[in-house]
């Protein structure tokens, strides 16, 4: 095992340990009647029957181009892999995904991961988790996994530079 290996299990196991110890253990079913994109709709300004995408780009001017960082938007579909993506826009740097637990968790999450800046800076990473009582995660609930985000990014980073 390397040491890029051993980097991400630590990673993960430690925003797992912090997972599993912020409640009870919840099932995962898409079908529980919550609509995910409703306050992502509400916030960029659409209605129930308007896509995701389409509130976005919507209230995007043509000349406007949302660049969004490769590392970090890797990072980030890596680290949050335990949970179902639900809609994704590499234009927009979005990425909205449904219930789920983490192995060794007792919390079921929902993240919405918003990346609206081409630097490998934490400025350019925002991450809302939520619970499936529609409660927002905890601050350090966030914090860890944007750490594990931003450091599985350097990481990739670091790796491209090798070659």
């Amino acid at each position: 095992m390397n040491i890029m290996q051993l980097t991400r299990r630590v990673a993960v196991f430690c925003f797992l340990a912090l997972l599993a110890g912020c409640g009870g253990v919840a099932p995962t079913n898409s079908n529980d009647g919550v609509d995910p994109d409703s306050d992502i709709l509400r916030a960029y300004g659409g209605d129930e029957g308007t896509t995701i995408g389409a509130a976005l780009r919507k209230n995007r001017k043509q000349e406007q181009i949302v660049s969004v960082n490769k590392y970090i938007w890797a990072a980030s579909i890596e680290v949050l892999d335990f949970l179902p993506i639900q809609y994704v826009d590499p234009f927009t740097g979005v990425i909205i995904t449904g219930y789920g637990t983490p192995q060794g968790g007792g919390t079921s999450y929902r993240a919405t991961v918003l990346i609206d800046d081409p630097a490998l800076d934490a400025r350019s990473l925002n991450v809302a988790l939520q619970n499936r009582n529609g409660r927002p995660a905890s601050a350090s609930a966030v914090r860890a996994v944007e750490d594990a985000i931003l450091t599985r990014a350097r990481q990739l980073r670091i790796k491209d530079d090798k070659y």
